[in-house]
């Protein structure tokens, strides 16, 4: 099922002549079992201790001790680590007291493990599946499942399974949602950095992004993402929007951002920059959704969502801790969201030059991308680029302005004589000056910027 490189498939088999057994467990294991090629293993020691594990590794190669808290040893890329006992001592998500003990067998260290699709275990010496919980059948299922009662210990868990529902197409068992429910209370003692890593993990590695909403409403955490509860069961207009009300419309687009990311080779940051403006660009209807009288019907409308749509994001992300880079890609973006509908049938380059200026940091590639999804999150109506955004992109590519904007033809050191060498705030005012001209089709060469920068203090 796993197969290992020859040093470390060497080193396993070292530890089981010393006396110890290696297993490869956690989240290789399950990874196998879906067919995917796992490179980096977690590998659990058995009978021995973590100084002692620690000496027999680094006498065959570097190892890196810092893990020593956890019992890991960090070797050729891989953690070994030895089995513990975990025992929660405080309140918050952190304050658990770690006792490793080599007398520990592996059903025991299994059953203080997440999920059982996490409480797997590989012997690559017998080639034999450790299997205490059913993780196998779980996973053959699709269901995510807690390994034990032990899972109501630590609510960053249930942050855990969003990931993993989404990331592996999951249902949730009833009594592990029930057990996320009786712990949504204690969502205030997870470090924020830690559920920007799950949120992370969600965006960049989903295949299925748009089952989060199910999973938060089912598990009683969706309360603590308010922009996301306040959006289910706002309405929209059935003939624009026949799939339902804004939160269906949402997870639609996350599903279809995910699929455009797989096609573009989008990943990491680049990934997650347009999945979080598939999850909030929307957010805003939850405002200025209203029943007005358009086209001699009643009709609901949410005109102004697209630039409320900005501060909703940038709250939402920056509660979650995601960071600023990420962050200041995606209001841009939702913030202009549907600038196909409103740049007309004959793209300017004057247009899309300004929509590249205000787009930045992010990308006019990257804004086509959000409007596909937009556009694909509504079936039974048919997906796909409109005509209108692709426009956009063609006149973008032409201009070179599709990844980022012009740079400015005049700096401040072009502007600096003019002042007799005088710096100060009025530097800044004329370079920004130029630039407006600049993507006002003023000037498009050096020689013709210097001879706007003559006339513009002549004036």
């Amino acid at each position: 099922m796993l197969s290992l490189d020859r040093s470390l498939d060497r080193i396993v088999r070292e530890l089981r002549d010393s006396g110890f057994r290696a297993l490869i467990v956690g989240g290789a294991v399950r990874d196998a079992l879906l067919g995917f090629d796992p490179q980096d293993f977690d590998i659990e020691v058995y009978g021995v201790t973590y100084d002692r594990l620690a000496q027999f590794l680094s006498s065959r190669g570097r190892v890196d001790v810092v893990g020593k808290s956890f019992g890991v040893v960090k070797f050729e890329g891989h953690d070994f680590s030895v089995p513990r006992r975990d025992s929660k001592i405080g309140a918050h998500h952190r304050d658990f007291l770690a006792v490793f003990d080599p007398s520990i067998t592996p059903r025991e260290a299994a059953s203080r493990r997440d999920f059982t699709i996490n409480a797997l275990a590989f012997d690559p010496v017998t080639r034999e599946l450790l299997d205490f919980f059913g993780g196998r059948e779980d996973l053959e299922n699709r269901v995510l499942r807690a390994t034990s009662s032990a899972f109501s210990e630590d609510p960053l868990r249930v942050l855990r399974g969003m990931q993993f529902v989404c990331r592996f197409n999951l249902t949730v068992d009833p009594a592990t949602a029930d057990m996320s429910r009786a712990v949504a209370g204690e969502y205030s003692t997870i470090a924020t950095e830690r559920v920007a890593e799950e949120f992370m993990k969600w965006a960049t590695q989903s295949p299925h992004p748009g089952l989060i909403a199910a999973y938060l409403k089912q598990t009683g955490w969706i309360h603590h993402f308010p922009e996301m509860e306040r959006i289910e069961g706002v309405p929209q207009d059935p003939e624009w929007h026949p799939e339902g009300d804004v939160s269906v419309h949402t997870m639609h687009v996350l599903d279809a951002a995910a699929a455009i990311a797989v096609r573009d080779h989008c990943a990491g940051d680049d990934r997650a920059v347009l999945i979080f403006a598939a999850l909030t660009h929307d957010f805003a209807k939850a405002e200025t959704t209203e029943l007005r009288e358009k086209d001699g019907a009643l009709r609901w409308t949410a005109y102004g969502h697209e630039a409320a749509a900005g501060p909703s994001a940038r709250k939402f992300l920056e509660r979650i801790a995601i960071k600023n880079s990420i962050i200041e890609q995606v209001v841009p973006l939702v913030e202009n969201h549907l600038a196909h509908s409103h740049i007309g049938t004959e793209v300017s380059p004057r247009a899309v030059r300004r929509l590249a200026v205000r787009l930045a940091p992010a990308s006019i590639l990257q804004l086509v991308r959000l409007i596909e999804a937009d556009a694909s999150g509504r079936p039974p109506m048919p997906g796909g680029l409109p005509e209108s955004a692709a426009r956009i992109r063609d006149a973008a590519a032409a201009q070179a302005v599709a990844e980022k904007p012009q740079p400015p033809l005049i700096l401040g050191r072009h502007v600096l004589p003019y002042f007799g060498g005088s710096p100060g705030k009025h530097i800044g005012e004329v370079t920004r000056a130029a630039y407006e001209a600049q993507a006002d089709g003023a000037f498009s060469t050096e020689q013709e910027a210097l001879a706007w920068l003559d006339e513009y203090f002549k004036k």
